[in-house]
C-alpha cells in the first residue's frame, strides 16, 4: 500500500565520480558507481533497485557528471531521460544538493526529497527502505533536515561521525524508526577517539544521506548559503523554459565548491538523525572487497580464476571480458591485483589509497592518457 503522499515522493541519486580509486576497472567515463563489482548489477543499478518501491520512477532523478550521463540512461532506461542530469564540472555536494533541490521544486514546490549516493553496498534493501519511507513522511510533516546515520560496528576512522542526542517523541503507529537530535558532525577522528565513539553508542557514521522538503532545504540554504539559494531559484525558474542546460553550463563553474556538511548539516539547527541499522558499507578502495568476497584457506579474495602456491591475504579481481586466463600467484601476499583486458594493477595493500596518485601520473602522460 503506498503513503498518502506518494507522488509528493522524489529521489534524488548523487552519481558524480572520477573513477579514481578503482582503477582500472573504474575510469573517468565510467566510475565506481557505474562499474560491477558485486554480483550481475553496477552500483548505480543496485541504488535505482532500492529506491524503486519509495516513489513513482518519474519523481526518481539523478545527477551525475555530464561526461557520464549518456552511460547512466543507458544503465537505467527505466527512467525518463530527462531525469538524468549531467553536471558540467564536479563542484561538491553543495551544488548537487542545490541542484537536485531546483528540480524537485520546478515539478512540485510540495516535493519532499531523499539524496542519496549511487555507490553504496546495503544488502537489506527491506530495512532501508523503511528507514528512508520514516525519514520522507517527518520531513513531510516537520520542517527538518534528516540525515541517516549508520549504527558503527567498529572503531572506522575512515568515516565521518554524528553525535546524537535524545530521542525524539513520534507516535509509535506512524513510525518504526528511531529519531534522534543531531549534536554535532565530527570529522574522521583518531582511531582512539573512534574507539571511544563505538563505545559511548552516542555516535552513528554519517553517510551522506538526507532528506528534506523542498521548503525546509530551500530555507536552509537562504539562511546558510544565501548565493546558493539564489542559484536554486535562477535553476527553478529556468526549467519553465527548458534552458536548464545552458545555464549550468555558464554558471556551474563559479559555484562556491564546498560540501553539503560544511555549507549546511554542521550549520543548521533543525537536523535530526534517522537510526540507520541496515548493514551498509561505502566501498572506499579495493581492500574493501575484502569484507564481501569470501576468502580461501590462505585469506585469499579472489573474483577472478585464481590459481596459488604459498599466497596469502590477497585481493584479486579480474574483469575481463575478451580472454579470461587464470591468474597465478607464487608466494604473494597482501597485495591486490586487478586484471582488465588492457591494464593490469599491482599494489600492497597497504599502499592502496595511493591508487590515486597513480592514476593521476597515467593521466599527465600522454602515452596513457586512455587509460584514465
Amino acid at each position: 500500500m503506498q503513503p498518502e503522499d506518494y507522488k509528493n515522493r522524489y529521489i534524488i541519486i548523487m552519481a558524480g565520480g572520477k573513477g579514481e580509486r578503482f582503477w582500472p576497472v573504474s575510469r573517468q567515463a565510467t566510475p565506481k558507481q557505474l562499474i560491477t563489482l558485486l554480483g550481475n548489477r553496477s552500483f548505480l543499478q543496485q541504488a535505482a533497485d532500492r529506491v524503486l518501491p519509495l516513489a513513482p520512477v518519474e519523481n526518481i532523478l539523478v545527477i551525475t557528471n555530464a561526461v557520464q550521463a549518456a552511460a547512466v540512461r543507458r544503465q537505467l532506461p527505466q527512467l525518463p531521460p530527462e531525469n538524468v542530469v549531467g553536471e558540467p564540472c564536479g563542484r561538491d555536494t553543495c551544488a548537487a544538493v542545490t541542484l537536485g533541490a531546483a528540480l524537485v521544486a520546478g515539478r512540485n514546490p510540495e516535493g519532499v526529497m531523499a539524496v542519496l549516493p549511487a555507490d553504496h553496498v546495503i544488502p537489506d534493501e527491506a530495512k532501508f527502505q523503511q528507514i528512508i519511507s520514516d525519514a520522507l513522511d517527518l520531513a513531510a510533516q516537520r520542517e527538518v533536515i534528516v540525515t541517516i546515520g549508520i549504527k558503527p560496528t567498529e572503531p572506522a576512522t575512515g568515516y565521518g561521525y554524528i553525535h546524537t542526542g535524545a530521542r525524539i517523541e513520534l507516535p509509535a503507529d506512524e513510525f518504526k524508526t528511531a529519531f534522534f537530535q543531531a549534536l554535532r558532525f565530527v570529522e574522521k577522528p583518531s582511531h582512539d577517539k573512534a574507539v571511544e565513539y563505538l563505545k559511548s553508542g552516542e555516535y552513528r557514521w554519517n553517510a551522506g544521506m538526507f532528506v528534506w522538503s523542498c521548503r525546509t532545504i530551500t530555507a536552509g540554504l537562504a539562511a546558510h548559503q544565501p548565493e546558493m539559494a539564489a542559484a536554486c531559484e535562477r535553476w527553478r525558474q529556468t526549467l519553465k523554459g527548458g534552458g536548464l542546460k545552458r545555464v549550468l553550463a555558464r554558471e556551474y563553474p563559479g559555484i562556491k565548491k564546498i560540501s553539503i556538511d560544511f555549507a549546511l548539516m554542521e550549520k543548521a539547527a533543525n537536523v535530526v538523525v534517522a537510526d540507520g541499522t541496515f548493514t551498509w558499507d561505502d566501498l572506499g578502495a579495493w581492500t574493501a572487497l575484502a569484507r564481501h568476497v569470501k576468502p580461501d584457506l590462505q585469506g585469499n579474495c579472489a573474483v577472478a580464476d585464481l590459481v596459488q602456491v604459498d599466497s596469502e591475504r590477497n585481493i584479486i579481481f579480474d574483469a575481463r571480458k575478451k580472454r579470461r586466463t587464470p591468474i597465478a600467484l607464487a608466494g604473494i601476499r597482501e597485495t591486490v591485483v586487478v586484471q582488465t583486458d588492457d591494464a593490469l594493477l599491482v599494489a600492497s595493500l597497504d599502499q592502496a589509497q595511493k591508487i590515486k596518485d597513480l592514476v593521476a601520473k597515467l593521466a599527465a602522460d600522454e602515452r596513457y592518457r586512455h587509460l584514465v
